[in-house]
């Protein structure tokens, strides 16, 4: 061996090689092994992270467009309505209370005129109308009689033909003032008409939520509320909002998992078989313009599949329901909503990459686009 190669030999120090039986002694580095314990963790880390990568690349995930929203109706007429005054007057007589049940044409209120005797002397202006009009009208049929008469007379050369124009012209002004008491009969009974408006009734089947006005002592004016109505019946809808990032994605027949505000639910958006007290929408309109936060309305009407085959886990709640909402005693109109809208399937790993990147979802395939706006 050269003095180099002793120099750098590990079996040397300064240039002087160790003896084999020195070596041999020294055993402490390799009574030095790796604890078993330490190992076993390795092992299940990698095993982790192979069966992780795995997961990620092989599971598939349904990607969504999530939104909060309320429930409504497609119909206005079937929404909350306000209830006015038809004219102004005092409240004399309510019929109804707070959560009462009402039909059609129901009697709500009463309102008199704040003028007791308004009403008897519209009754006598009306009376003294018609008079007016009856007399009119056989002022007038008279006249045409006198004038038929005249012609023949003219005819004969027994009366001349300035007789005969006088007596037309009186035909005409009696006509025309048969017209204006037809007018004056016409606004008479419009007047009682209005007047005899002053007992409100219910438009349709429905429930008086909220008295708005007061007693026999509120005055109240002609267009004023005086009470909140809900009707009875209804096509209920759900409005989401839905982020601009995932809107344009999300287009009419598109299926929705909605979460309805105090019925019990689990839900898996990636895996929406796996939910628990979900129901099935279906996106029915999307609205092209935004909101001033930024965020689109997106209306999603009931879904009912011709399978309702239900499976029940606990007794009242089901998985994946999709044989209609719940009833509306347990879902008013108004409720909080949560929907997801389903859009496509894509692997797990591919879903933790995108939302960490804050990337909007995938498209679909050309295929499946074609005949959609």
């Amino acid at each position: 061996m050269t003095m180099n190669d002793a120099r750098t030999s590990p079996h040397s120090t300064f240039g002087h090689p160790h003896r084999a039986r020195d070596v041999a002694a020294l055993t402490s580095l390799r009574r030095i092994a790796l604890p078993r314990a330490l190992r076993l963790v390795a092992i299940l880390l990698v095993t982790a992270l192979a069966l992780g990568a795995l997961l990620l690349w092989r599971v598939p995930w349904v990607q969504t467009a999530a939104g909060m929203g309320r429930v409504t109706t497609l119909d206005p007429a079937d929404r909350v309505q306000n209830i006015s005054a038809l004219v102004s007057g005092r409240i004399a007589e309510w019929y109804v209370r707070d959560t009462a049940f009402v039909r059609a044409g129901d009697p709500l209120v009463r309102i008199e005129d704040l003028d007791g005797e308004y009403v008897t002397r519209l009754e006598a202006q009306l009376d003294a109308a018609r008079r007016k009009h009856s007399a009119a009208k056989q002022a007038a049929d008279t006249a045409e009689l006198d004038l038929a008469r005249r012609e023949e007379l003219l005819g004969a050369g027994l009366t001349s033909r300035l007789d005969y124009e006088q007596a037309s012209i009186r035909v005409q002004q009696l006509r025309i003032a048969e017209e204006q008491a037809r007018a004056e009969l016409n606004d008479a009974e419009v007047n009682l008409s209005r007047q005899g408006s002053q007992t409100v009734v219910a438009p349709r089947d429905g429930t008086i939520l909220h008295v708005e006005a007061g007693d026999v002592a509120t005055v109240v004016s002609a267009g004023q509320m005086i009470a909140t109505f809900l009707p009875a019946s209804g096509t209920r809808a759900v409005e989401l909002y839905v982020d601009g990032r995932d809107i344009g994605l999300v287009r009419p027949g598109r299926e929705v998992r909605l979460e309805f505000e105090g019925w019990p639910a689990f839900q898996f958006s990636g895996m929406p078989d796996l939910a628990v007290g979900t129901f099935a929408g279906e996106v029915s309109f999307v609205e092209p313009n935004a909101r001033p936060d930024g965020r689109f309305r997106v209306l999603v009407t009931e879904r009912r599949d011709e399978d309702c085959d239900v499976p029940v886990t606990r007794p009242g709640m089901h998985r994946a329901h999709n044989c209609g909402w719940p009833p509306a005693s347990f879902v008013p109109l108004g409720a909080n909503t949560r929907g997801w809208i389903l859009l496509e399937t894509v692997p797990l790993g591919y879903e933790l990459w995108r939302v960490l990147n804050n990337f909007p979802p995938i498209a679909a395939a050309a295929g499946d686009q074609q005949g959609q706006p």
